[in-house]
C-alpha cells in the first residue's frame, strides 16, 4: 500500500497528517546544508500544495522536528531500525516526541558503554498513540530517564521533505490506529545495566556528543579535532 492510500484509508484522526507545507524553503535548504545529505539521497522539497502523503514512488516523508529536535541523523543507527522493526510503524508515523525518547535512550547507553537494546528499551517505555501518530509512555514502575522531556512540538506536521526510501535500509510497514496491548514488564533492579543508566542535563545534545556516542555517523574527528564531513552513500 502507497503512503497516500495508508493515509486516505486511516481514521478521522489521521486527517492531520495531510495539511499543506508551510514551511520555507530556506529553512529547508538550511537542514540540507548542515547536516549535508548526498545528492544520491535525492532529498526533495515538496511542491504547493503536495502533503505528507504525496512522496513519489520509491520516497519516504521525514519531518525536519525529528533532526532539528529530535537528535536524528542519518544514515540510522541499529537500534533506530530495530525500534522500527519491533513496533511495526513506518518511521513517518512517528511523532517527535517519539523520536526524542529514541534517541535520547541510545545516547544515554552509549555514553554509559551500555548496548541499546529494544528489551532494555522496552523496560522503560510503552507504546503509546495519538491522533495517529506513535511514541511512548514511561512505564510507572521504573526510574525516569528522561527528566526534562520537550514540553511540545508547534506546527511540526506540516515541516516535511520527501527523501529516497533507501535511507531507511528496512521494510516498514504503516501501523493502523489500533488497540496497544499494555506490557507487563519486570523491573530488572538487580542488574548492573539498569542501576548505572542515569539521566544527562539536556535533551539537546550537540553534534560533537552524538558523533562520540557513534550516533552521527556522517561525521568523525580529525586530528585537530575538527568535524569532518564523510560521504556516505546507498
Amino acid at each position: 500500500m502507497s503512503t497516500k492510500e495508508h493515509l486516505e484509508d486511516s481514521s478521522e484522526e489521521m486527517s492531520v497528517s495531510l495539511l499543506p507545507l508551510k514551511w520555507s524553503k530556506e529553512i529547508f535548504d538550511g537542514l540540507v546544508k548542515n547536516f549535508k545529505f548526498p545528492d544520491g539521497w535525492g532529498v526533495r522539497y515538496p511542491e504547493e500544495g503536495q502533503t505528507v502523503a504525496d512522496a513519489p514512488t520509491g520516497y519516504i516523508t521525514l519531518f525536519w522536528d525529528y533532526f532539528a529536535d529530535g537528535n536524528f541523523r542519518l544514515p540510522t543507527t541499529r537500534f533506530v531500525l530495530d525500534v522500527l522493526d519491533y513496533y511495526k510503524f513506518h518511521i513517518s508515523q512517528l511523532h517527535p516526541i517519539g523520536m526524542v525518547q529514541i534517541q535520547h535512550f541510545e545516547f544515554l547507553c552509549r555514553s554509559m558503554h551500555i548496548e541499546p537494546t529494544i528489551n532494555c528499551f522496552r523496560v522503560f517505555y510503552q507504546l503509546h498513540c495519538s491522533q495517529g501518530f506513535y511514541s511512548f509512555a514511561q512505564r510507572p514502575t521504573v526510574k525516569k530517564i528522561l527528566l526534562v522531556p520537550p514540553k511540545s512540538f508547534h506546527e511540526w506536521k506540516p515541516k516535511f521533505f520527501y527523501i529516497k526510501a533507501g535511507v531507511i535500509p528496512i521494510r516498514m510497514t504503516f501501523r493502523g490506529v489500533e488497540d496497544i496491548e499494555v506490557e507487563t514488564l519486570k523491573t530488572p533492579e538487580a542488574e548492573i545495566w539498569y542501576q548505572d543508566l542515569k539521566d544527562v542535563p539536556s535533551i539537546e545534545f550537540p553534534e560533537r556528543a552524538l558523533v562520540a556516542a557513534g550516533m552521527s555517523l556522517h561525521w568523525r574527528m580529525d586530528r585537530h579535532d575538527k568535524l569532518v564531513y564523510i560521504g556516505i552513500k546507498i
